[in-house]
């Protein structure tokens, strides 16, 4: 089904480039106005130039964030900052990580796939996505003709045939070895030897990949290709428009972890909040929880990681600041006639979606349109709650981590979950290696 191939990768030349952790930067739907002028101070060639230009009052058609994009990438080609690969290669890359004082690798290889519309079922994206960042993306590819960060997918590793063949390539010489301030450290392998290349491929050939973060940029891509297949008169199928870098990871990697990104919630009146815990008991069976009680973090995880689909549990913090409350549904069938009809029992199951479906929107009413301004994300549970303990938001719900084989089996029966439902940590850096579609 999937179509992978190696590609000519563009990277920074280590040797004008010595440092290179002071020039790769995160992906762009996580670079803040805060983290955007540090990473332009860390280097005058952090790849922050490239992947999310500065955004400037006096913007024009002729002159914006995606053509200094464009000409920042020329210039750099030319003066030797960065190089192009003599021959395609497929990348192994480890990315080493620390997740609650425990030590973590995760092991992708980066590839350039065929692009395949949704319905073809050869790519299945597990997430809801907005368009505002697939426009970005898309006036940047068209910009740049580049893929500047890849997308982060998933595959099976049948019978941990291509682990078996990756394992092999490791004792080299690494291309790429980095460390950085934040404790990450990334080693990259390049594979040019056409066997192993072929051995990945045909591995790969007959099942799909599944989306686990880069849904703007792969629906980015798409459109690109379309609308580069209409300007062109003759197209072969194997134009660079045709494909996109991803960095594809085993669902068995040890190092795959999956955060929730629990929901805060502000500006709810006041009249709202006080009828909040009788709404919810017609819901829930609702239990408090002391702060104070010895042990409660250590049983806000277990009640969190222990549950599955026939259990739904929710914890909420903000109604009374010495609790937490946590939140039992009742009642599936009541709440399931409560959601879209077009989404599958298991979506119906998820706490995200009856999270976002049946709490924010039918009982903070919180839909419309006026969610985006009422909510945000943390990713750490007790930053969530200090940041309502700080006043910053009134409330702040705790979910329980999506697993894989969960994203799975939604992207399997064509359903989607809803947005931000899952943050595959940490997120893959930009700047490491990269693909131009010319």
């Amino acid at each position: 089904m999937a179509e992978v191939r190696p590609f000519q990768g563009v990277r920074y030349n280590q040797q004008l480039v010595t440092d290179l952790s002071s020039v790769i930067c995160p992906p762009y739907d996580i670079i803040t106005p805060q983290v955007e002028p540090e990473l332009y101070h860390q280097s005058e060639y952090n790849f922050v130039r490239l992947e999310h230009g500065r955004q400037l009052p006096q913007d024009t058609i002729v002159d914006n964030r995606y053509t200094r994009s464009a000409a920042t990438l020329e210039e750099w080609l030319k003066l030797g900052v960065l190089k192009i690969d003599e021959a395609p290669a497929i990348y192994l890359h480890d990315h080493y990580f620390k997740h609650q004082e425990k030590q973590y690798r995760r092991r992708g290889i980066i590839v350039c796939v065929r692009l395949e519309e949704w319905d073809e079922m050869v790519i299945r994206p597990h997430e809801g996505t907005l368009v505002e960042p697939g426009n970005d993306r898309l006036s940047l590819l068209w910009a740049l003709q580049t893929n500047t960060s890849p997308i982060l997918a998933l595959y099976e590793d049948q019978g941990k045939r291509i682990s078996s063949l990756l394992a092999r390539e490791e004792p080299g010489q690494p291309i790429i070895s980095l460390s950085t301030a934040n404790g990450e450290s990334h080693r990259i392998w390049s594979i040019t030897e056409p066997e192993v290349i072929n051995q990945i491929g045909a591995n790969l050939a007959h099942q799909p990949l599944y989306i686990a973060d880069g849904h703007h940029r792969y629906e980015s891509a798409l459109t690109h290709q379309r609308e580069r297949q209409v300007c062109s008169s003759l197209v072969s199928g194997d134009e660079g428009f045709n494909f996109v870098m991803m960095t594809l990871v085993s669902f068995a990697d040890p190092g795959l972890i999956i955060l929730p990104p629990h929901r805060l919630v502000r500006g709810m009146s006041k009249e709202s909040l006080n009828e909040l815990p009788a709404k919810l008991r017609s819901f829930f069976e609702v239990e408090e929880l002391p702060l104070s009680m010895p042990g409660i973090w250590q049983e806000v995880d277990d009640l969190l990681a222990g549950q599955d689909t026939d259990q739904v549990s929710l914890i909420l913090f903000g109604l009374a600041p010495e609790h937490l409350y946590l939140l039992r549904l009742r009642d599936f069938a009541a709440t399931s006639q409560m959601m879209p009809y077009f989404h599958g029992e298991l979506y119906k199951r998820l706490d995200v979606s009856i999270l976002d479906h049946i709490i924010l929107e039918k009982l903070l009413g919180l839909s419309g349109g006026r969610e985006e301004a009422f909510l945000d994300y943390s990713y750490d549970k007790l930053d969530a709650v200090n940041r309502v303990l700080n006043r910053e938001y009134q409330l702040a719900f705790l979910l329980s981590p999506v697993k894989a084989e969960v994203v799975k089996a939604i992207a399997d029966v064509g359903d989607r979950m809803p947005r931000k439902s899952t943050y595959f940590y940490p997120k893959v850096p930009a700047g490491l290696v990269f693909h131009r579609l010319v």
